[in-house]
C-alpha cells in the first residue's frame, strides 16, 4: 500500500503536468487558427533589420527573396557584425536599391552584438514599421512581406511575433523549438494579464511600429541580453505594448544550423538561459523536464502516449517531417542532455559562438 500511495503522489502531478502542456498546446493552436484577418490598407513603409556575424552563406539564400519581393516602399538595413568571412563581400556584392549594408566598430562595452546590430540599423530606419528578420531566414513568395504586415495590422496590435516554418538539418532539435513556443506559454493570455513573465518574441521574425519601438528604445533596455527577444518581449509588454503571436510559417523559413554540431552550440547558448540562467532556477525547471520527459513515460505507457501525441501535434502544426516525430524520445532525450550541457558550460563560462564568448548570466527582466 505504501508503494501504491508513493506512486500515486508522483504520478497525480505528473498527470496534471501533462494536462497542462496539453491544454496550454490546443489553447494556442485555436487562437493561431482563429486569428484576425489581414489588413487592406495600403502598406506602410517597411525598414527590415537584420543581423549579420559570420552569415555569407545565409545572405546568398536571403537577400535574393527580399530583392523580389512586391512591396511599394521597402528598405533593407543589413548591419555586418565584425564578420569573419565574406559577409561583407555579398552584402557589397549585392545589386539592390533597396539594401544598405552597413557595418562599424565592434560593440561597446555592455552591449551583446546581436542587440548592438539591430540598435544600429534602428537609427537609420525610415520605415513607418519595423521587421526584425534572421539572417538565416528566407522569404517564401514575392508578396511575403506585404501579408506579413498585413496581418501584423490586421491583428490591431503594435507589436507582433513570427512564427515562420524552421528547417535544417538538425531536426530532431529543432523541432523542441515549436513544441516549446506551442506548449509553454498560453499566447492567448499574453494581452490579458499583467505579468510580465507571461510575454515572449520569437527574435527570428518580429514586427513593432516605429513610434512604439523608438518611445520605448527596446534594444538599448535589454543591450546586455543574450535572450534579448525574451527580454524584449517583457519589457514591450510591461510598456502596455503585449506582443501578438502571428502564424507566418507560409511566407517565412528560417534554415536553423546546417548540422547537429553547429546546433548543439547554438542552443547550448540559450538553453541554460532559457531555464532560468541560476542555478536555483534552472534546477527547479531541469527538475521538472526530467520527471515530465523522462520519468513519467517510464511510470506509465500513458505518459509515453501523451508525450508521443503531444510530439505529433506540435510537429504537424509547424511542418515536420513524420520521422522526427517518430523518433519523439530521441528528441526529448537530447533535449534533456543538452540543458545540463549547457548548464556546466554556463557554470565554467566556456560558452562562445561565432568567436565571441557568451556572458553566463541571464538578465532579471520584469
Amino acid at each position: 500500500m505504501t508503494t501504491e500511495l508513493s506512486l500515486l503522489v508522483l504520478v497525480l502531478p505528473l498527470a496534471f503536468v501533462h494536462a497542462g502542456l496539453w491544454g496550454i498546446a490546443v489553447l494556442n493552436l485555436m487562437y493561431l487558427w482563429r486569428q484576425s484577418p489581414s489588413a487592406t490598407d495600403p502598406p506602410p513603409s517597411l525598414s527590415v533589420c537584420i543581423p549579420a556575424r559570420n552569415e555569407a552563406d545565409n545572405l546568398r539564400r536571403l537577400l535574393p527573396t527580399l530583392a523580389n519581393q512586391e512591396y511599394p516602399d521597402l528598405e533593407v538595413l543589413v548591419w555586418d557584425d565584425g564578420s569573419e568571412d565574406d559577409t561583407w563581400a555579398v552584402l557589397s556584392a549585392a545589386e539592390s536599391p533597396r539594401l544598405t549594408p552597413l557595418r562599424g566598430d565592434d560593440p561597446p562595452p555592455g552591449w551583446v552584438g546581436k542587440v548592438h546590430a539591430l540598435h544600429q540599423c534602428t537609427r537609420r530606419a525610415s520605415g513607418e514599421c519595423y521587421l526584425f528578420l534572421d539572417a538565416d531566414a528566407e522569404l517564401r513568395r514575392p508578396d511575403a512581406l506585404r501579408r506579413l504586415v498585413a496581418r501584423h495590422r490586421g491583428s490591431q496590435t503594435q507589436v507582433s511575433s513570427g512564427f515562420p516554418q524552421l528547417q535544417g538539418a538538425a531536426l530532431l532539435l529543432v523541432s523542441l523549438v515549436p513544441h516549446a513556443l506551442l506548449t509553454s506559454l498560453p499566447w492567448p493570455l499574453v494581452p490579458r494579464t499583467q505579468l510580465p513573465a507571461l510575454s515572449a518574441l520569437n527574435g527570428q521574425c518580429w514586427l513593432v511600429d516605429r513610434d512604439v519601438y523608438h518611445r520605448h528604445e527596446p534594444h538599448a533596455q535589454v543591450k546586455d541580453a543574450v535572450l534579448e527577444d525574451v527580454a524584449i518581449g517583457r519589457y514591450l509588454k510591461q510598456q502596455g505594448h503585449p506582443p501578438t503571436l502571428l502564424d507566418v510559417q507560409d511566407l517565412v523559413a528560417v534554415h536553423m544550423y546546417d548540422g547537429l554540431a553547429e546546433a548543439w552550440r547554438g542552443f547550448r547558448k540559450n538553453a541554460y538561459l532559457l531555464l532560468g540562467g541560476t542555478p536555483g532556477r534552472f534546477a527547479v525547471m531541469y527538475g521538472g523536464f526530467l520527471l515530465s520527459w523522462l520519468v513519467a513515460p517510464l511510470l506509465s505507457i500513458w505518459f509515453l502516449v501523451s508525450l508521443y501525441g503531444l510530439k505529433l501535434v506540435t510537429d504537424r502544426s509547424s511542418g515536420m517531417p513524420l520521422l522526427v516525430t517518430i523518433l519523439a524520445p530521441l528528441s526529448y532525450l537530447l533535449g534533456l542532455i543538452l540543458q545540463f550541457d549547457s548548464a556546466v558550460h554556463h557554470w565554467s563560462d566556456e560558452v562562445r559562438w561565432k568567436g565571441r564568448s557568451v556572458p553566463s548570466s541571464a538578465r532579471d527582466e520584469a
